[in-house]
């Protein structure tokens, strides 16, 4: 991989998901995922297009037992696609934040892409469930991708009342703020860092 050539392509099967996933960064937002889980679907299609990231992802899990690990599993391999279209990370933002507002909601992405991985979440549902999705699983998916981006990842929902609303924020918000910091600035051609790595 070059440094124009950011994409990211991961291959994941256990026991109890079969994923494959790419990613491109400097895409146009086309989407097409395919979980077997219809509310996350929707929820990573939302990042891709928000995100201008270009994602496709095919994954079969064991949804019959919950979709634990199918949503958790897919977030380890956005993670790994994401940090492989990195790269070395030189000349990117490193920093990308956004306040997103949906209906009533209202939630707040504040990223830095800086190989410590840390993620702070408070966006919690009023509801257990959206359809047949455990809203608690949004934290997870996040926790997930945020370790294996290697991404210090801050998610707070300043107001909203309707899971749905809020679950759609924080995905689409990720993808604007994660856009923002994933950008080159021009003449940096190292990593933005005092160290000289991230």
């Amino acid at each position: 991989m070059t440094d124009t050539d950011r994409t990211g392509l991961v291959q994941r099967k256990t026991a109890e998901t079969d994923i494959n996933l790419s990613l491109a960064l400097d895409g146009s937002g086309k989407v097409k995922v395919e979980t077997g889980v219809a509310f996350l679907d929707h929820m990573l299609t939302l990042f891709g297009v928000h995100g201008f990231f270009d994602l496709e992802i095919k994954a079969v899990g064991d949804i019959e037992v919950d979709y634990h690990h199918t949503v958790e599993d897919i977030g380890i391999c956005l993670g790994q696609a994401f940090s492989q279209a990195l790269g070395g990370k030189k000349g990117i933002a490193r920093y990308g934040t956004c306040h997103l507002p949906m209906d009533e909601a209202l939630v707040r992405v504040v990223v830095d892409i800086s190989n410590r991985p840390v993620l702070h979440y408070e966006a919690d549902c009023p509801d257990q469930k959206v359809g047949t999705f455990d809203t608690c699983l949004s934290k997870e998916f996040m926790r997930a991708f945020a370790q294996h981006a290697g991404l210090t990842l801050h998610i707070d929902l300043l107001h909203g009342e309707n899971s749905h609303h809020i679950i759609e924020a924080v995905f689409k918000g990720c993808g604007r703020a994660l856009n923002q910091a994933s950008q080159k600035i021009a003449g940096l051609d190292g990593a933005l860092s005092s160290k000289g790595c991230l």
